[in-house]
């Protein structure tokens, strides 16, 4: 089975999780315009081979100067110049994802799936969660996914993708 179609597997999983849980909860805080995920990430996310072909297809799609804004929050992530993490692609005065449909797994699955031993959530959810207000939930198990995942190696961070990339461009990284 080609990569690509089990990419596509994947997030057609994912994508029936997010419907049931909104089907349940039709109030759940993960939705357009909420952009708190991307604005606090924990590290530079880290994509397989198959997420970053398709982020890079949305990526090549941009205007130049739309990308060259993602490409300048890119180098700064990976010169190590940044200490908060706020995803290159958030467009920060809309809160708007402009490659959304090409968004990794990871953007994907949070707020909608947990690992076994804690959430992968926003400080909205956990609130909710602390206060048993989602105790009916039924989450999407994070692990499976990772395991899935696994498939697609390599992996590597964002950065290290992009930068490739625009060598492989002839373009300065």
């Amino acid at each position: 089975m080609p990569v690509a179609s089990s990419l596509f597997e994947i997030h057609a999983d994912i994508d029936a999780r997010v419907v049931s849980v909104r089907r349940h909860r039709p109030d759940w805080p993960c939705s357009k315009g909420c952009d708190s995920c991307c604005r606090r990430l924990a590290d530079v996310p880290r994509l397989t081979r198959a997420e970053w072909d398709l982020l890079r297809e949305g990526l090549a799609a941009l205007a130049a100067p739309r990308l060259e804004e993602i490409a300048t929050k890119i180098r700064a992530l990976a010169d190590g110049a940044v200490r908060l993490v706020v995803c290159p692609m958030l467009d920060e005065s809309s809160g708007a994802c402009p490659v959304y449909a090409h968004r990794p797994v990871a953007c994907r699955t949070y707020g909608f799936f947990v690992d076994r031993d804690k959430g992968l959530y926003c400080r909205d959810i956990e609130a909710l969660v602390e206060g048993g207000g989602l105790d009916e939930v039924v989450w999407g198990n994070h692990e499976v996914i990772e395991r899935r995942l696994a498939a697609f190696e390599p992996t590597r961070a964002l950065t290290d993708w992009f930068v490739a990339w625009q060598l492989d461009q002839g373009l300065q990284p």
